[in-house]
């Protein structure tokens, strides 16, 4: 009995620090995960589940419950797109390996802006006048990811006409550098979802969530520009899905930061 008090003691103390200590952020993210470890299957490979761990680590000790929230929403949003009419998908060989289970090469493709981010914030650079930059840059980037996978996810499940962004010949769905109306609405509207939940989180104020949707359109063209461009042509071999992945977040935070900075 005296132990499970004091367990509980422990968890109230990890939940209720602010900030957040390494110490915290370890066992406040550790019993999150344990309570939502069947979504997190359901979504990522076992390394997959285990790299999650570490990152959401450091975006507890960041920024806190609420950024972790932030990645949490964009976790549920983009694993329920990728399920979405995936065994039509794999039909037509354009669905994501291992039925959409992410491993860790995903995590921290997604990742990768968010917590580099994340430890510029904890490490204090900058100081107290940068934190909202961090803060802003993080959400950015999420914000670019999830409104990708979105794009990408509804728009080989549902995309009628697939057009290439170079010169918007028609093309088939799944192709490397293509969008759709239909994926492109849908990547539009989740930016938007999930900007405006860091607003209600505090975690960027109105005209921050404006310029992260904006950062984010923005860093997808380009996203695509790469893919219908570079990626997988010789010479660019190791351009991959990955790391196009993490300079399409790169800039999506990097835009931000200079849009904020613009209108400052």
């Amino acid at each position: 009995m005296e132990e499970a008090r004091s367990a509980i003691e422990v968890v109230r103390w990890a939940f209720s620090e602010d900030p957040a200590s390494w110490g915290a952020a370890m066992v406040a993210n550790g019993v999150i995960f344990a309570l939502g470890f069947p979504l997190l299957r359901a979504g990522l490979t076992w390394p997959g589940v285990g790299n999650a761990y570490i990152l959401g680590l450091v975006l507890w000790r960041a920024f806190g419950g609420q950024g972790l929230l932030v990645a949490a929403i964009y976790f549920c949003l983009g694993t329920g797109a990728t399920k979405v009419k995936i065994k039509q998908k794999e039909a037509e060989g354009i669905a994501e390996k291992r039925s959409g289970k992410r491993g860790p090469a995903s995590v921290w493709g997604s990742g990768s802006a968010g917590i580099v981010c994340a430890l510029a914030a904890a490490s204090g650079i900058g100081g107290s006048d940068f934190l909202p930059l961090w803060k802003l840059a993080f959400v950015a980037s999420f914000s670019t990811k999830l409104s990708d996978t979105i794009s990408s996810e509804i728009g080989k499940a549902y995309g009628k006409t697939t057009y290439l962004v170079t010169n918007f010949s028609i093309v088939p769905r799944g192709t490397e550098g293509a969008v759709s109306l239909e994926g492109t609405a849908a990547g539009l509207v989740a930016s938007i979802l999930l900007a405006s939940a860091a607003w209600s989180l505090h975690e960027v104020d109105f005209s921050g969530a404006v310029i992260c949707v904006i950062s984010s359109q923005v860093a997808n063209f380009f996203e695509s520009y790469l893919g219908a461009t570079l990626q997988g042509k010789p010479g660019f071999e190791w351009l991959n899905n990955d790391i196009v992945n993490v300079l399409n977040i790169a800039a999506g935070a990097t835009l931000a930061i200079l849009f904020k900075l613009s209108f400052m």
